[in-house]
């Protein structure tokens, strides 16, 4: 799927894929309200969007499209486990056009604190669920 085109599939089901996914810097940076401290590397920022995406019931998507000059915008809302859950995610791309940030915001906050505890129990055991809340938390 091109980057600014939409396909009528998207909505209430998780058929549409991220281009940027298959197009991250090596170096990519992904941070979000629902992780403590940054995530760094392809490897990593891959295998915690894969696991959130396992996690959404559907994504609704109201808009996901190029913005500004080196953006890409995807704003959707979901449901995880049940709750109701809004997102934003920006991606910043790279001159090589790879995406080099991403920035992921969830709310409402209950669903938001849900969701990293559902990552922490997706990660355990491995140095990613640092970056996010445990049952302990």
């Amino acid at each position: 799927m091109a980057r600014s085109e939409r396909s009528e599939a998207e909505g209430q089901n998780l058929t549409y894929y991220p281009w940027w996914l298959d197009n991250l810097a090596d170096d990519v940076t992904l941070e979000g309200a629902a992780m403590n401290g940054t995530a760094h590397g392809a490897d990593a920022v891959r295998a915690i969007v894969v696991k959130a995406r396992e996690l959404y019931e559907f994504q609704d998507f109201s808009f996901a499209d190029d913005f500004g000059d080196d953006g890409f915008l995807e704003i959707y809302e979901s449901a995880v486990q049940g709750e109701a859950v809004k997102v934003v995610v920006t991606v910043t791309s790279n001159a090589e056009g790879e995406a080099q940030s991403l920035a992921v915001l969830h709310r409402p906050r209950h669903a938001l604190l849900l969701f990293s505890r559902l990552m922490h129990e997706q990660f355990a055991g491995t140095p990613l669920a640092e970056h996010f809340l445990s049952d302990e938390s």
